[in-house]
């Protein structure tokens, strides 16, 4: 564990690993809540655990191999997103090229005019067809601060499906960080340093398992991350139990303090190869209206204020840049609380 990529960062040469938060937005602390799975609860299951476990004082760490970096466009872009990829709703200034940032499309829904210490939702699970290797689809929050321009400060966390970064179309757990719009900072799981894990049964970038069917059995992730507000860190947490670690506040400018908004949804890569738009599929590759059991959604969506509680968010709105290939539908009731549904084909007659 104090082996891991986390302190190869200058600023964390001599950093003590936090083993727990000081808060906990959804109450207090049990000593088993940190890295244990609370009896009863079915475990959410990983595909290497099939093959073994890591032992006390450890962590899994995904092997990064060669062809790993060979299918990068260069060692540096490696665990990379690209730049400007965050969807910016009501901008102000609407540029030509809002409509296709860079080839990223997204169907979201998102809050922002308040100070947000951390969000929660529970994530509908799928594994979407990708096009071609080079594109991607993912379900994510988003944790932003900062002005999208150049010093966008940015949390995230989700599933994803990326064939190259991984080598395959399997579903995967995922987190990403930048302080500096996606320029020079910041990288997926642990391919830089930055997120510290503190746990030793949950592999970031592993495969998730098991998935969605259409119309079949549904299943789905719960992840939440919040603030500290003690030490500043931001800690992520996935399923009920699963503490999985932190990103220490000082990686960041605007989120040492707040988040400005929270956005919740699916992104893609549209890189309309051949001059058509792509068939990368978002979600489940369902449009919404066709609800449970065939589109994906978001449930229980909700944020923490600055009390340190979870509440359901206020004035919720929704952003997609063509709603034809990608689309979102919010919805409410007492179960699912605030939920949407999101998703869609991409390429279909109405988005050639």
């Amino acid at each position: 564990m104090s082996h891991q990529p986390a302190f190869d960062h200058p600023l964390l040469k001599n950093h003590t690993i936090q083993m727990r938060p000081n808060y906990h937005p959804e109450g207090l602390f049990r000593d088993k809540k940190v890295g244990k799975n609370v009896e009863g609860s079915k475990p959410i299951t990983q595909l290497w655990h099939e093959n073994g476990r890591c032992p006390e004082g450890t962590i899994p760490i995904r092997r990064t191999k060669k062809e790993d970096l060979l299918r990068a466009s260069s060692i540096k872009s490696y665990g990379k997103k690209n730049h400007r990829s965050v969807p910016k709703p009501k901008s102000a200034d609407p540029e030509p090229d809002l409509i296709n940032q860079s080839g990223h499309q997204h169907a979201i829904a998102y809050v922002e005019g308040d100070k947000y210490y951390g969000a929660k939702a529970t994530i509908n699970v799928w594994d979407p067809k990708i096009q071609q290797s080079n594109e991607f689809s993912l379900s994510q929050i988003w944790i932003l601060g900062g002005s999208f321009a150049s010093d966008l400060n940015s949390i995230e966390a989700g599933w994803q499906v990326s064939p190259d970064l991984y080598g395959d179309s399997n579903t995967r757990l995922f987190t990403y960080w930048t302080s500096d719009s996606y320029q020079a900072t910041g990288c997926y799981n642990l391919l830089c340093s930055g997120f510290i894990q503190i746990n030793n049964e949950i592999a970031m970038g592993a495969s998730i398992y098991p998935i969605s069917d259409y119309h079949s059995s549904q299943y789905d992730i719960s992840i939440l991350v919040w603030k500290d507000p003690k030490e500043g860190n931001w800690w992520m947490q996935f399923g009920g139990e699963y503490v999985l670690g932190y990103w220490p506040g000082y990686l960041f400018s605007y989120l040492a303090d707040s988040a400005s908004m929270i956005e919740w949804g699916g992104e893609v890569v549209n890189s309309e190869s051949d001059g058509q738009h792509t068939t990368t599929q978002m979600g489940s590759g369902h449009f919404p209206e066709e609800g449970f059991g065939k589109a994906s959604y978001f449930r229980n969506v909700q944020v923490v204020d600055d009390s340190n509680n979870l509440r359901p968010p206020k004035d919720i709105d929704t952003f997609t840049e063509q709603s034809n290939c990608y689309s979102v539908q919010l919805g409410k009731n007492n179960e699912w609380g605030n939920f949407f549904y999101y998703g869609g084909p991409g390429r279909n007659p109405n988005c050639p």
